[in-house]
C-alpha cells in the first residue's frame, strides 16, 4: 500500500481508500511511518540489479531452487522482482536438469579405454615421426660436416680452370 501512496506513479489516499477499502486516515499513517523508516530498511529495492544474463552459474542454480520452492502463484511477482523471464527460467531449468543427470550416470569405462588407446596410438605415431626427423637431421649435419672437409682440402676452386683467364 505505501508503494502504491509513493513513487513515481504514486496514488492518492483516497484513491487508494476507495479502491482496496482501507480508511484514507489509516492508508495517510502507514505513509508518514514508511518516510520515518531508514533508507537501509525502505520498503523499496533502489538497488541496481544485476542483468540475468550476468549471473553466476551459482547464482542461476540458487535462482532455479528458491523458483522451485514457491508456489506457481508467487512465481510470477519473483520473476519481476529479479528481472528474470519466464523464457530464461525454463531453460536455466533444462540446463540445471542436464548437468545434474549427467553427472549422476556412471562413468563409460569402454570410451575412457577407447580414447585412451586413441591416444596411446596418436603417441607412438608422433614418437617414430620425431625419431625419422632426428635421423634426418643427423644425416644432413653429417654431409655438412664432410663437406667442409672437401673444400678444406681441395679448396673452393677447381684446379682445371685458371683464375685469371676462366678458361
Amino acid at each position: 500500500m505505501v508503494q502504491k501512496l509513493s513513487g513515481p506513479r504514486a496514488m492518492s489516499a483516497n484513491a487508494l481508500s476507495s479502491e482496496v477499502g482501507i480508511a484514507q486516515g489509516t492508508l495517510s499513517r502507514w505513509l508518514k511511518q514508511a518516510a520515518t523508516i531508514p533508507p537501509k530498511m525502505s520498503l523499496t529495492n533502489d538497488e541496481p540489479t544485476k542483468r540475468a544474463e550476468d549471473w553466476s552459474p551459482e547464482e542461476k542454480v540458487a535462482f532455479v531452487m528458491e523458483a522451485a520452492a514457491i508456489p506457481s502463484a508467487e512465481l510470477g511477482a519473483l520473476l519481476r522482482q529479479r528481472g528474470v523471464h519466464e523464457a530464461q527460467l525454463d531453460e536455466w531449468r533444462k540446463q540445471v536438469t542436464e548437468g545434474a543427470v549427467a553427472a549422476m550416470r556412471p562413468p563409460n569405462r569402454r570410451a575412457e579405454r577407447e580414447a585412451a588407446a586413441a591416444e596411446t596410438k596418436k603417441i607412438r605415431q608422433l614418437e617414430r615421426e620425431i625419431l625419422r626427423k632426428d635421423k634426418a637431421l643427423a644425416e644432413t649435419a653429417a654431409l655438412l660436416v664432410l663437406q667442409k672437409k672437401v673444400q678444406a682440402i681441395w679448396g673452393d676452386e677447381d684446379d682445371d680452370t685458371d683464375p685469371k683467364s676462366d678458361k
